[in-house]
Formats: C-alpha cells, structure tokens, sequence
C-alpha cells in the first residue's frame, strides 16, 4: 500500500477527472481527443471499475512492449479481463468484448522480470472490431454510456437503501478499514457509487464482469443491493441458528455446524484464503490417524489456535508442520509379523553364511511372538570388527519377520536433540530421528538399526548416548516423549538393532541395556564359502559377466583370502574380487577371450605380489622358541616367542610392540621360572649371571594380552633348562604365580589359525574345552586339543625328552 501510494504521489502522468459530485450527464472535455484504435492489455483474473485507480504488475512480453511503444505518444489503452486466466497468449476470441478504458498515470520497472504500472481506469468501453493480435491486440472500440433513470422519489429511495446498507455492512465487518465509510459518504454520483461498491465487494469474477457490462445504473443498483442483502441476511440467519441449536447439539457438532456456517459466510463473500479447508482437511487426518485420547486432546488444542491465528503469522507454519507430523505417524498400525520359522530361517541363511547365534536369537524371539504376540520387542547389539555384515544383517531380520526396515547412523552425532527432537519454541525445529524414521515407514513396530552406537559423541549440547537411555529400556520405551511432538510414543513393539565394532566405548548404562551378541569375525573356510555363494557372483553381476565368461576356482579364491586380505570381514576381499572380475570383463570387452579360467596364477597377475605373509609355526624345535596362538579381529594366528640369553646381570628385556598386560604375563612368567627352578633342574646361578631377551615377531604390529602366559613360561623354562620345544605345538592360556593355566578367548579362531600354520596339537586351558564344539567339525576332525590346568602339564606335553 506505501508504494501505491508513493506512486500515485510522485504520478507524472496527466490526471484525467471523473466528477464524484458533478451530474453524470456532463460530458468530459478529454471525450473529444480520443484515439480511433486502441492497443489492448488483456488482464488475468481482475476486472477494473470506472473511478478507480489500479496498480499492475506487468510480466508477459506482450504488454511490455505494448507499454513500451504506447507511452512516447499516448496514454490511453484497453484492459479487458482473459476468459481463462491460465492462459499466457490470449486472442481476440479469448477476452471479453466489454472492458474499461485506462489512462497510464506511472510506470516503474523492476528489475528484467517485472513492471509496476499505476492506471486511472476513466470509462466503460465496448470492442467493436478486432485489427490485430500481433504483437499484441489492437481494436476498435465505443465508449459505453451509463444510462439513468429519472428523479423520483423510488429512485433517491433505492439510493439511500444502498448507502444505508453498505455503511451497516461496513460495520458489521471488522476487516473492512473505517476510511472506507468516509469515502462511501463522499461520493454523490450513482454510477461511481455502484462502480465503488462492486470494485471493493468481494465477488466472482463473473459476477464483476456481469456488472461492469450493465449500463443501467438504476439495474447494477439492484444487483449490488442484492449481494449486499444477501451477505447481510447471512450473518443475521447465522446468529438466530446459533441461538435456537445451542442447547440442542454437544459441544463437537455445534463447533461442526459453526464452521460450516462460517464457510458459507466467506464463500457468499468470496473471502476463503483456504485456511478453513486446510483446518478441516487437518482434522480429518487426525480423526483417522487413531490417535490416543491424551495426544488428540493436545492436537485439538493446537487446532484451536490455528483457528485464530492469520495464516501470515509465521507461529501458523509451525502448527500446521506440528500438526501434520500428528496426523502421519504411524499411531496404530503395525505390520503383520512373519511366524514361519521355517520360512525365517530360509531368509536368514539365503543371506548370510554362518551367524549361528544371531539367527538363533531371532528364532527364539519369533517363536515368543508367536505365544506372546503382546511382548515386547528385544533390543540387541552386533557386536564385532567392520566388514562382518551387521548392517545388512539388519535388512534380512526385517524381511525375516515381515517388518519395515530403518536404519539411523548414530555414529559422529553430538547433539542429544538428535534423538530426542527439538523444542517447538526454534525456528526450523523438528522431530528427532526416532519419530522421522517412524514416520517414514509408516508403521509403528518396524526393525530398527542403530549404526555405530559406540561411535557417539558428546560436547555442549547434550550426550546421544544418554539420550538413547530411555530409548532402549524397555520398562520405559513405551511412552517415549520427544521434545518436538510433546506426547508420549509406544515404541516398544519395535525392535532395535545396535551395531558397534567395540564395546568399550559404549557407557555402561547404555551397555546394560542391550543383549550383546558377539560376531568375532569369519574364519578363512567362512570366507571361502561367503565368496563362492555370494561375493563371486554379487561382482560377477555388477561387471556384466556371466558364468560362461568367467570361471572361478575355490583355490583362486583361497589365494586371495590369504595373500592379499587381512581382515575380519570381507570387504576387502570382494573388494579384490571385484579387481579381477574387470580384469575379465576387459578382456571380454575387446573380445581378446571369451571365456577366462581364474586360477592363483590369474589373481598373481592381476593382483600384483601378495600383500600379507602369514605367520608360520617354527621349522625346527629348539629351546627358548615355542609356538603361541593369538586372536586378531582378522582371525587367529600363529604367535612365535622367541627367547634367548647371554652372559649378563640377570636383566630381562621385551620387544615386539608389547602392551602393558602382556608384559606383566612376561613379569610373572619370569618370576614362576625362577620359583621352579628346582623343579625343573635349572642352576639358580644363572639367573644372576644372563640377561634374557623375549622378542615377540612381527616388530611392527602391536601385541597385547593376557593369553601369552604359557608360551612365555614355556619359553623361559625351555631356554634355562636347554631343553627343547616342540615345533608341532602351539598353545594358548593365562597363568598365575600359582602356576595354574587360567581361561582365555576366541579359541576358535585360535585353533583354525593353528591349522592353518599346518600345527595339528594345540594346548589349551581345561577351563575352555567347553568352547571346542564352537570349532568347525571339520577343522576338529584334524586337530588334537589337550586340555591343561598347570604349568607343569603343559612342560610335559610341549618338551622333547633330553
């Protein structure tokens, strides 16, 4: 409104005057110096009153250069409104044949794109003849006459009625500016009277057009007081309905009969802004959506301030976003759930090798679901090295029960608001990734996984991991209130998956509580199969290859797994299976083969020299060497201690990237030796008299751990006793200065890294032989176990006779 304003203060064009008080049948002086043809400015949806004055915003090329050529030598131009306003070039048959005619009084250009033109619309015209559409429209046109009735007293009468009526409908309206009365009372003219009241009423398009053909002043008379009568009609009929129902209806229908009488007041008035149909259209989500008695009330609450805050109110966004939120979460719907086992089963073991206790746990809660479909869904954490399949794992449970699938990266996060969602209070807030994710999926049991929990982090804004606390508890999970929503969601018919390559960084709060399932990690022959059911093929696939181009041979792949992979996983290894696969695919391409055999030899020349050499049980027994078994998260492997003295002062020196716990099992291993030396036939002298060195190969990896403790002593007594160890055996246990061999972990991968390294004996801690059936039947098949609960048994099972 200031810069129509300021236009029309700073107008350089010629106001052309339009008498609000002199007799209309006065003829204009500017009437006689009127142009025989008329360029013509079609108008989208708008159709402009004689008296007025109308700022326009110009866009379309055409009535660019329409101004652009008109204003050196004239003013005046016709603007007639378009039938179909979605039209961008209308034509002769496309406008209506009665317009107005206007007089350019300004025009600002506003940057490329847009014009601002201020027009004093001065007469009613009537288009005769049609001369050109190009480049815009030209016409020949009349000036339509108003035509009036004669004084009398039914005439002042009808005038007065109308004035009369506009003043009481313009108090009556609070939207409607108290300068509007003032200006009413200053116009005399009863065609510029009728012309005011049907430019500021607010009706139909054709309505307006219907009045602006119409001559007969003393006719659009009649029709304005209509639409005036009628409007004024309503609000009274309005008022008296309200009264007699009130006591008939509750509280909800009468709120339903009330807004659907106001909508019938602002339709009639043409005032809808599509508020109330958005309004309605919330509520009826919200009443399908099922929502708990406590969030509707909360909902409706919300509702009610929408009623009555002005859509430009940016408080109004953010309660339709809340709102919307509401109506789209998945409040009772839930996803059937899949209760074959059997059918589970196959889902589980079509995707992934091995993984016996996962898809054991997931059995086991399938079968209570099936007697308890009430219970609440469990909340586990794969624990295990990067590339052992947690993520995917995650997928297939969600198609082994039949759920929706989301998976949340938790990893890196600082902001607890994350989880939790942001108050309503900031600009931009939202959900936390709980309720988004829910949202998404549409359902309110779906699997969900928390990827890389023990990745979290923490700063000034909050900590995720205490955040999750609630989360994850299932005593509490079934109101969780996120910050955003301010209502209480059941979550605990989901089920959560955490996923974490280690558990230490995890609190122990959130530790406590999510049932850990260890995945150590796959064994070489686990590899083996993994790639011939799923990588081999999966890249194959991915290369554009097929089985008759390229054929794989078992020890191809073994090649790759264990001379150019050292991992847990096997992403590497389909990474290098991936190398050899467009290695074939190339030479298929350029049609230099067209079918390739990939042997070791192939995978040697793709792949370059091995990367990785494993290492490999001593070569020949002797004293102060024995073979040792550590666990890696890339498996197991053979661990040579090597010991070896010279004359010195009794010193003890350790190297090898040693940690700290396994120099404390060198400590004690160093002090049981000396504490047996009779025992063990060894000269207390010599201790005082040589310096020991204890070298751990290889020097560059770092080594720690408590499971060492027998070779060291092994070693030590060896060394000092001249005798020597067998090169054929490998061990693995903890000691004490008791000399009792203590438990120790992942004896499976121990064991298959010793059979690897061609050992077939392995001593073990007595307490462990309840984990030996974990070993591959068929690796238990070539291995001898011996089981030892002292130190002295495994010197008699690891010593060669003098």
């Amino acid at each position: 409104m200031e810069d129509f304003e300021q236009m029309l203060n700073e107008s350089s064009g010629e106001i052309i005057e339009i008498s609000t008080s002199l007799p209309d049948t006065e003829m204009p002086e500017w009437r006689s110096d009127l142009p025989g043809i008329l360029p013509l400015m079609p108008l989208r949806g708008v159709v402009l009153f004689p008296g007025t004055v109308a700022p326009l915003t110009i866009e379309r090329a055409p009535s660019k250069q329409l101004l652009e050529e008109l204003l050196p030598t004239g003013r005046l131009l016709g603007l007639v409104t378009q039938k179909d306003s979605d039209l961008d070039d209308p034509g002769p048959s496309d406008v209506y044949r009665v317009g107005a005619l206007g007089n350019v009084l300004r025009m600002v250009r506003q940057g490329d794109d847009q014009t601002l033109v201020l027009v004093q619309i001065v007469e009613r015209i009537k288009l005769t003849k049609f001369l050109s559409k190009k480049p815009y429209l030209k016409a020949r046109f009349e000036i339509l006459e108003n035509i009036f009735p004669k004084q009398n007293p039914m005439w002042e009468a009808t005038l007065r009625n109308l004035r009369e009526s506009a003043e009481k409908f313009i108090e009556t309206n609070p939207a409607i500016p108290d300068e509007a009365t003032n200006a009413l009372r200053s116009i005399d003219s009863p065609s510029i009277l009728t012309d005011f009241l049907a430019t500021n009423l607010s009706l139909g398009l054709n309505q307006k057009q219907v009045l602006l053909e119409e001559t007969n002043v003393a006719v659009r008379a009649d029709e304005v007081q209509q639409v005036l009568n009628n409007q004024l009609h309503i609000a009274e009929l309005q008022q008296k309905l309200r009264a007699d129902v009130e006591d008939e209806f509750s509280d909800a229908q009468r709120r339903a009969y009330l807004r659907e009488q106001l909508r019938a007041i602002q339709r009639e008035l043409g005032e809808g802004d599509g508020t109330e149909e958005q309004t309605e259209e919330l509520r009826d989500r919200l009443d399908a959506a099922n929502i708990p008695e406590d969030v509707m009330e909360a909902a409706t609450r919300e509702l009610k301030r929408l009623d009555v805050i002005p859509p430009a109110s940016p408080e109004h966004s953010v309660i339709v976003s809340y709102l919307e939120n509401i109506a789209e979460l998945p409040w009772g719907k839930l996803s059937k759930d899949n209760k074959n086992l059997k059918r589970a089963r196959e889902i589980l073991d079509r995707d992934h090798f091995g993984l016996e206790k996962v898809k054991q746990r997931l059995l086991e809660y399938l079968a209570v679901r099936k007697l308890n479909p009430e219970g609440r869904g469990p909340i586990l954490c794969l624990l295990g090295p990067p590339g052992v399949g947690k993520t995917s794992l995650g997928l297939s449970i969600a198609e082994a029960l039949g759920r929706e699938f989301a998976r949340i990266s938790v990893g890196g996060i600082r902001d607890e608001a994350e989880i939790r969602g942001h108050r309503r209070t900031y600009i931009g807030s939202m959900p936390g990734r709980l309720i988004q994710e829910l949202r998404r999926v549409g359902t309110r049991n779906p699997v969900i996984m928390l990827d890389e929990v023990d990745k979290i982090g923490a700063d000034f804004r909050g900590d995720p991991a205490s955040a999750l606390l609630e989360v994850l508890d299932p005593r509490q999970n079934h109101k969780f209130v996120d910050r955003y929503l301010d209502v209480p969601f059941d979550l605990s018919q989901v089920i959560f998956i955490a996923t974490a390559n280690t558990i230490y960084p995890v609190p122990a709060p959130l530790r406590d509580r999510m049932e850990i399932i260890d995945i150590p990690g796959y064994t070489e022959e686990e590899k083996l199969e993994i790639a011939t059911r799923y990588l081999v093929k999966r890249q194959m696939k991915e290369n554009g290859i097929t089985k008759k181009q390229c054929r794989w041979s078992r020890t191809a792949l073994r090649r790759i797994i264990e001379d150019y992979t050292r991992e847990a996983g096997v992403r590497n290894l389909e990474r290098e299976i991936g190398s050899v696969c467009r290695s074939v695919a190339a030479k298929v391409a350029v049609r230099k083969s067209t079918e390739v055999r990939v042997t070791p030899e192939y995978v040697e020349k793709v792949l370059g020299a091995p990367k990785f050499a494993r290492e490999t049980m001593t070569r020949k027994s002797r004293p102060g060497v024995v073979n040792g078994l550590a666990y890696t998260p890339f498996g197991g492997e053979v661990l040579n201690i090597e010991a070896l003295r010279y004359p010195g002062k009794g010193s003890i020196k350790l190297t090898g990237q040693i940690g700290d716990v396994m120099k404390e099992s060198m400590h004690a291993a160093w002090s049981l030796v000396q504490h047996n030396a009779g025992d063990l036939g060894i000269d207390r002298e010599d201790f005082d008299n040589y310096d020991v060195h204890v070298h751990v190969p290889a020097g560059a990896v770092p080594k720690d751990g408590p499971s060492a403790g027998c070779a060291m002593y092994t070693a030590l007594a060896s060394l000092f006793a001249n005798r020597r160890v067998n090169k054929d055996i490998a061990m693995t246990g903890e000691i004490n200065l008791r000399g009792s061999v203590l438990p120790i972990g992942g004896l499976k991968e121990k064991a298959l890294g010793a059979l690897q390294a061609g050992i077939k004996t392995i001593l073990v801690p007595a307490e462990n032989m309840k984990d030996v059936p974990d070993i591959p039947e068929s690796a238990r098949e070539k291995l001898t176990v011996l089981p030892m609960s002292e130190v002295d048994k495994v010197l008699e099972a690891a010593l060669l006779k003098r």
